[in-house]
């Protein structure tokens, strides 16, 4: 299987815990947008119609209450004290989005903090993150990468470009080793984990794979060879994407996940591919649907789907999503707004609504279109 996105790099050299549930893309194929046009079921009513100044005034307030929240030393954690990789990679991914960096704009000192955190929690063997501290720390790790790529585009200053290139390349590194038989990862390496694997910590996994790729980091095509086989083995007859090679049913979120995974691969199956966008129109087009588990990480790349396909599809599914979230903020309409929705706390509810609103700004790499 060729992914031309990854591109033809030799393997990697050799050895070595979270449940939550690129250079831009330009070829997403037309197929799948005429495909979309056709799947994708009418959302529900909005809450109310917003506006852009409307949506522009929450988010400022939404990222300045990410910005209070940062600790000293440049981490952010979810409920009781959780995840703090993860936490910090997704809290800078808000920021990120914004259209700030380490050097310029409203929130440059918070991600120059929050890289600095990330690149000082880098271990020997590539890992990024505390595996004592960092529960289930595959999560943070990707997303850790994920973020630090998009940091490295943008990064002036050299001698810190050749800390994030030395960073990010043990990272890959560490990804490939502790990646399943099956093809996936699970929520430690496979070594720690006795080769447990499941989608959520797989889509991770290969969205930071990606962005590393983008930014010229080497990621050899075996390991994405390897991840999309793992989740066509784990899609079901109905186009779900279940828990695990093991099992586990079909998971709308992971579904999702999985298909803007799929396009940040590189694979554009004209009929795999629709099979998959059909079960997450069944399930997660309606907005107002919050039966099936982890709602907001299922919109995070349902939304990066809808994004990139662009027009109508993605007008009509901000248009619902927008006034959601405006609505559903905590909002003192004069200095912050945040949500908390969800169980594994405020501030990865808040930097996940933050991202999706900021899809359209462009300013990401991994989620242009």
């Amino acid at each position: 299987m060729n992914h031309p996105a990854f591109g033809n790099s030799p393997p990697v050299v050799d050895a070595v815990r979270l449940q939550m549930p690129g250079v831009p893309n330009s070829r997403t194929c037309g197929i799948v947008g005429t495909v979309l046009l056709g799947l994708l079921v009418n959302l529900t009513a909005s809450p109310a119609v917003a506006s852009d100044e409307q949506s522009d005034a929450v988010i400022t307030r939404g990222l300045d209450w990410l910005a209070k929240r940062q600790s000293r030393v440049g981490h952010w954690v979810a409920n009781d004290a959780h995840y703090p990789t993860a936490m910090t990679a997704l809290c800078g991914m808000a920021l990120l989005a914004e259209g700030s960096t380490t050097t310029q704009g409203r929130y440059a000192p918070n991600i120059d903090r929050a890289v600095t955190y990330l690149i000082e929690r880098s271990n020997k063997n590539g890992l990024i993150g505390d595996p004592k501290n960092d529960d289930r720390y595959t999560y943070g790790h990707g997303f850790a990468m994920l973020f630090l790529s998009q940091v490295l585009g943008e990064e002036e200053d050299l001698n810190r470009r050749k800390e994030l290139i030395d960073v990010l390349t043990r990272a890959v590194e560490f990804t490939g080793r502790a990646q399943t038989k099956a093809g996936g990862w699970g929520y430690v390496s496979a070594t720690d984990g006795d080769g447990f694997d499941e989608g959520s910590t797989t889509i991770t996994q290969v969205q930071g794979l990606r962005g590393c790729r983008d930014a010229g980091i080497v990621v050899p095509r075996e390991i994405i060879d390897k991840a999309v086989k793992y989740i066509r083995d784990c899609t079901g007859a109905d186009g779900g994407v279940q828990y695990s090679s093991k099992g586990g049913g079909g998971r709308p979120a992971i579904t999702a996940a999985a298909i803007a995974c799929l396009f940040n691969a590189g694979d554009y199956d004209d009929k795999y591919v629709p099979k998959l966008l059909a079960y997450c129109n069944q399930h997660i087009g309606s907005i107002s649907n919050q039966s099936f588990g982890h709602w907001h990480y299922a919109h995070l790349y349902y939304a990066q789907v809808m994004y990139r396909e662009g027009g109508k599809d993605w007008e009509s599914y901000r248009g619902k999503m927008l006034p959601k979230l405006i609505s559903e903020a905590t909002d003192d309409k004069k200095q912050f707004a945040y949500w908390n929705q969800g169980y594994i706390g405020t501030v990865f509810t808040t930097s996940i609504n933050l991202i999706i609103l900021q899809l359209d700004k462009g300013n990401l790499p991994i989620y242009q279109r």
